[in-house]
């Protein structure tokens, strides 16, 4: 059985991802004055009294609001609610009790979960506030005073959740690794139209207002391929066009989900084709060593004949000649066109990219490579590699040692990195390649 899932919720502006963010140690959520910056459901782990278990932070419910983001934040919570085995509701007790406490109480009252009544804001030490009273009116037991901003009282508030957990016993049995793969792009090109088309359900936020997921999202999922866990990222605009702090931190969360991912799905519109923004993610991807694959979405629109796809797969190889192993994949996540062919795609990257290749493979492979095309000389001095070795994965990373890094030109490493990938089929994912001189530490090239 998975791990048990806690959804923090409440109205806008009470403090949810303040408190996700201390309970959590990392700064995941986006923390900001303004009212509906969470617009998103938000996973982390969390551990405590010997239990890990899933904290989800939510989009505040409002649920009289009839702004089209209050809606979705509000039905986004509501799918929260229906996942969670635990409900951390969170109030405020500087604000005091309000109308719309009292209609979300009523909500998970419906819901028929088991809730943790919390009352943040309460940052002082000593005897509990005579306001905090008030919240046993909700109908939904002792109230917990908390503060998000010092963690005060979070220890009494988690034995609370912990004591609602399903049996220990039933939640034996670990899973494998599952796949994390993060889909990224510029804003609107349909990534979160692809996730909720790959789940099945209404996961994220999908509306033609560009830029409305900002937070990176994690969901797992299992198929006949495989387990994964899919991040629908923030789109990432060009840098004159991030003015607001919340754009900030949604870019920066977007490339920290790369860094997380074991493979980048990079999205481009079928009709725009390869933008200059499309390269710039696509570099985030490849800077950051992760095997990708190119999906060209929306193609259900594009006017085609027998030439188009292999026309448009050239213009694109052209765009992203820095990353030549990602394979490009055609489809619509609207009508669901090849996006089952995604997984096959997934699956093989990832295995190219955990390739181990042996030392005395390597080194046979060398020294042919050596024999067809003399090492380069300068003023009289040849480079020698001397040997190759593989010291990772993820991507495959190789160190040569040589007699003089400065001889190692760039044309003669792309070389051997060719010879390396024909030899072993190791096409799909980037490579990493160190130089190590004699008596010094090398680097990355």
């Amino acid at each position: 059985m998975s791990k048990p899932i806690v959804a923090i919720v409440g109205r806008p502006n009470v403090g949810k991802s303040l408190l996700f963010n201390k309970l959590t140690g990392q700064r995941l959520a986006i923390v900001e004055d303004t009212p509906g910056v969470t617009r998103d459901r938000l996973y982390a782990d969390c551990e405590w009294a010997g239990r890990v278990f899933s904290l989800v932070d939510t989009g505040g419910i409002e649920p009289r609001a009839d702004d089209e983001i209050l809606r979705f934040m509000r039905r986004q919570a509501e799918i929260a609610i229906d996942h969670a085995d635990v409900i951390l509701f969170l109030t405020d007790l500087k604000t005091g009790l309000t109308a719309s406490d009292q209609d979300v109480a009523q909500m998970l009252l419906r819901a028929g979960r088991p809730v943790v009544l919390a009352v943040n804001k309460a940052d002082s030490v000593g005897a509990d506030d005579p306001g905090l009273f008030e919240f046993y009116n909700l109908g939904l037991g002792q109230p917990y005073p908390v503060s998000a901003l010092h963690g005060l009282g979070s220890g009494d508030m988690l034995d609370a959740c912990v004591a609602l957990f399903p049996r220990q016993d039933a939640d034996v049995g670990a899973e494998g690794e599952a796949i994390r793969v993060a889909v990224i792009g510029k804003p609107n090109v349909g990534k979160s139209s692809l996730v909720n088309r790959i789940l099945g359900q209404e996961r994220v936020i999908v509306s033609n207002i560009p830029g409305t997921t900002r937070d990176a999202v994690d969901t797992a999922f299992e198929n006949a391929y495989g387990k994964y866990v899919f991040v629908d990222t923030a789109g990432m605009r060009r840098r004159a066009r991030v003015s607001e702090a919340v754009e900030y931190f949604s870019v920066l969360r977007a490339k920290m989900a790369i860094e997380r991912a074991h493979v980048c799905l990079i999205l481009i519109d079928a009709i725009e084709g390869v933008t200059e923004q499309d390269t710039k993610v696509a570099g985030l991807a490849h800077e950051a060593g992760k095997p990708s694959v190119v999906v060209v979405n929306k193609w259900d629109l594009v006017e085609k004949d027998e030439h188009t796809m292999s026309s448009q797969k050239r213009e694109i190889k052209e765009r992203l000649a820095f990353m030549p192993y990602a394979p490009v994949l055609f489809l619509s996540a609207l009508t669901g066109q090849r996006v089952e062919k995604l997984f096959g795609e997934i699956n093989f990257v990832h295995d190219q990219s955990r390739m181990r290749i042996t030392t005395g493979q390597l080194n046979s492979v060398l020294a042919d490579a050596q024999a067809r095309v003399q090492p380069p000389t300068d003023k009289g001095r040849r480079l020698k590699v001397f040997y190759m070795t593989q010291v990772g994965i993820e991507p495959p990373h190789f160190v040569a040692f040589v007699n003089d890094a400065r001889l190692f030109h760039f044309s003669y490493q792309r070389y051997l990195e060719n010879q390396i990938r024909a030899a072993f089929s190791l096409n799909a994912a980037p490579v990493r390649l160190t130089v190590r001189q004699r008596g010094e530490s090398g680097g990355d090239t």
